[in-house]
């Protein structure tokens, strides 16, 4: 074999078994219900030193999409709820804020998708229902009338509440008085190429059932496995759960070419003492863990081989948020920049800041490393345990990633003979 057939190789078992450096399935929130935020290009600047490549915002913070520009970091805007009726109501509404919030910035600020309302079906607005799917439309409209802005998806976001059931997973269902309004736009969604968004929290599945089994089952750790009776799967961790779940409802609607997408989930590192499992261990071990399973490719057990893509809440705390001491403590960073605790999102050469309260180490608490380097590697084996650490209670396909790595071994070998 020549020696330039034997790098191709090399180069794509290096493309395969490293899915994180050809493709990036992890995206941060951006809330802004805080008094304490950095500039935008702090943030821009901090946002490029981690692996982070795709934000959401939950408006359209124009000082924000600017700094991003020509950073390949893509966006996701958002549209409020209080100002959907209008887009909904009137097209030229949706074209005025298409124009104001998406068309100066593209084609130089990335910027994917638009959700039009946050969780709108449960938001305690009824009126809300019946407007998304005219808003939606409007805004499509109005985008699609604008070469750089055609390919921007539109769609909403939808909080696990208009779920009827998520266990077991193939029993997911949509609650029956919200089917029409999600029928509606689950069409719209599939005829736009557009995905569902939606937002699952295994911590609040673990505040609901605080018992010990629950919480590894939650973090991605060594548990027993949850078997779903009906499918025959076995389920190692709740966010695939959960994904699944609403898999399952929307296969039943009669949706199933339309692809999910996490819009939010994470995990507290604080909360008050009533508040069970809000400690940075456990906010450290869901994020990074979450993070090492998007990039096995692993996919769930009724989408194997097709990662979520994901955006972890949130890039900052929100210090100006109400409620318990856990709704101001979901952020990977501070405002000065520095971290909560480690979730492995620094780039390779990259150190986090972390202060005293995020010092628990990986090696403590068990938490998989999900970012090595992987252009380098001297060895299979050094590649093996860069791409995927062990650790994790999830352990994607070991047998075919065992196969993958004996023969980039092999590949690597071969190519010392010839060079």
């Amino acid at each position: 074999m020549e020696k330039s057939q034997l790098i191709s190789i090399l180069v794509l078992f290096q493309a395969f078994i490293c899915p994180s450096k050809s493709q990036s399935f992890v995206g941060v929130n951006y809330g802004e219900v805080a008094d304490n935020l950095p500039p935008a290009s702090t943030t821009a600047s901090l946002l490029q030193s981690t692996t982070i490549s795709k934000l959401r915002l939950y408006g359209a913070d124009h000082a924000i999409i600017q700094s991003l520009a020509g950073t390949g970091i893509s966006l996701v805007l958002g549209v409020p709820n209080s100002d959907v009726p209008s887009l909904a109501s009137d097209p030229a509404a949706a074209a005025s804020w298409a124009a104001s919030n998406v068309l100066p910035f593209v084609p130089a600020s990335s910027i994917s998708a638009v959700s039009v309302g946050n969780e709108a079906l449960n938001s305690g607005d009824p009126s809300l229902a019946g407007n998304i799917l005219p808003a939606m439309q409007n805004l499509r409209a109005a985008l699609a009338a604008a070469p750089a802005a055609a390919g921007i998806k539109v769609t909403t976001v939808h909080s696990m509440a208009v779920m009827a059931q998520s266990d077991p997973p193939s029993a997911g269902a949509f609650h029956a008085d919200l089917a029409g309004e999600l029928a509606g736009m689950v069409g719209f969604l599939r005829e736009a190429g557009s995905p569902f968004m939606v937002n699952p929290y295994p911590f609040f599945a673990y505040r609901s059932d605080p018992r010990p089994e629950t919480l590894a089952f939650c973090l991605f750790q060594p548990n027993a496995g949850r078997v779903d009776p009906a499918s025959g799967m076995t389920y190692n961790n709740m966010f695939d759960a959960q994904v699944d779940a609403v898999r399952a409802a929307l296969d039943g609607l009669g949706f199933p070419e339309v692809e999910i997408v996490v819009a939010e989930t994470g995990w507290p590192y604080k909360g008050d003492p009533e508040e069970a499992g809000t400690t940075v261990e456990n906010a450290m071990a869901f994020n990074g863990n979450l993070v090492a399973h998007l990039r096995s490719m692993a996919g769930t057990p009724r989408m194997p081989g097709r990662p979520v893509e994901t955006y972890i809440f949130a890039l900052y705390d929100e210090d100006l948020k109400g409620g318990p001491t856990s709704e101001r403590s979901f952020g990977l960073y501070r405002a000065d920049g520095t971290s909560n605790y480690d979730a492995g999102l620094a780039k390779s050469g990259s150190t986090a800041t972390s202060s005293p309260q995020g010092s628990a180490s990986s090696s403590s608490i068990g938490l998989v490393q999900p970012e090595g380097s992987c252009t380098s590697a001297e060895t299979a084996q050094q590649t093996a345990e860069e791409c995927y650490p062990t650790g994790a209670g999830d352990s994607p396909a070991p047998y075919r990633m065992r196969f993958l790595f004996l023969a980039y071994g092999a590949a690597m070998l071969l190519l010392t003979k010839v060079m």
